[in-house]
């Protein structure tokens, strides 16, 4: 009992390799060692080794045993080693599955996706962005980068959870952020000053900006006069984030059912939304356009950030336009598919 005692705890700090190497090896032995001491009863080398495996794994179904002294012996053997190498194999196996689990939920695991959404500083901000993006039918993968060392929404399957620092090349890195969609930056709620929250996005967004230039890049930005310093950097889009809450609060208290509307274009829980069409070959003004979308049930409301083209239906539409409409997403998808 002692020396099986010692056996099992020395096979228990065997790698995992080196087990599967001694298992396969083992059931292989033992299975021409049947063979050999029975040829009769097993009559083929693949029925012994059919014995073998359904010895080991207690199943022993009966249409196949040892009838003979040396036979029997190696049955006892089987029962002894074979079932207890088995069920160290069942553990280790559990153990990586463990082990995997628990890597996902300190963010050590590398990202492996491609047209993902990084999602950078934890917060509840960071929270309403997740919920948003599963909204979607054909939701992207989602990867959150904090300096915590917990996986912030270890229930959602759908979210990759990377820790460390979002400024090291490394952390972004490990999130695949050279495959990556679109990196949003959201202001890092923990630091008090609000200089350093915009230096610290600012750093961020220039590390990104470094090695995955191409990645559409959104920054949270806290004080205005910090704008620029994002812009020299190519930062794609950024939001001031207490300038939008105070303007929606200002419409709310002073245009009854304002906010309403905005919320609806904000986010896809309710309401139509915002989209970006493809300018269709057929349209050449601006009114072409926006006559033929409102019979299809769609509104053009924009070319890029020019909200006034209503004012210039009779202009062409310029080979560089992006329009965006408002409409349901039923209605979009036919606009789409039809070209």
């Amino acid at each position: 009992m002692h020396f099986f005692l010692k056996w099992s705890l020395k096979m228990m700090r065997l790698r995992k390799t080196t087990i599967t190497c001694i298992v396969v090896l083992f059931v292989a032995l033992s299975a021409t060692a049947a063979y050999l001491l029975e040829p009769d009863t097993y009559k083929t080398w693949f029925n012994a080794l059919y014995w073998v495996l359904t010895t080991m794994a207690t199943v022993g179904y009966g249409d196949y045993y040892a009838v003979t002294v040396p036979g029997k012996v190696l049955t006892i053997f089987l029962y002894i080693f074979g079932i207890g190498l088995l069920s160290l194999v069942i553990g280790k196996i559990v153990e990586a599955f463990g082990s995997v689990q628990r890597q996902r939920g300190a963010g050590r695991l590398n990202y492996r996706g491609k047209d993902h959404v990084i999602i950078i500083n934890w917060s509840k901000k960071a929270q309403s962005a997740i919920d948003e993006i599963l909204s979607y039918d054909s939701a992207p993968g989602i990867v959150v980068i904090d300096e915590s060392g917990r996986h912030p929404v270890e229930h959602l399957e759908q979210v990759h959870f990377v820790s460390g620092d979002p400024a090291s090349d490394d952390t972004l890195s490990r999130a695949n952020i050279h495959e990556a969609k679109a990196a949003i930056i959201f202001a890092d709620s923990r630091i008090d000053e609000a200089s350093l929250i915009d230096g610290k996005s600012l750093l961020i967004a220039s590390s990104i900006e470094r090695i995955a230039p191409k990645v559409h890049t959104t920054v949270e930005i806290v004080q205005e006069q910090n704008v620029q310093n994002f812009r020299h950097i190519n930062v794609n889009e950024f939001v001031l984030a207490h300038d939008a809450i105070s303007r929606l609060a200002v419409r709310a208290a002073l245009q009854e059912g304002n906010s309403d509307v905005l919320m609806q274009l904000l986010s896809r829980s309710f309401g139509d939304d915002i989209y970006e069409i493809p300018v269709s070959s057929v349209w050449k003004t601006y009114g072409d356009a926006f006559q033929d979308l409102l019979r299809q049930g769609a509104t053009l409301i924009a070319d890029r950030s020019d909200l006034g083209i209503n004012r210039k239906l009779g202009q062409p539409i310029p080979g560089d336009a992006r329009l965006y409409i408002v409409s349901d997403e039923a209605t979009y998808r036919r606009i789409v598919d039809k070209g």
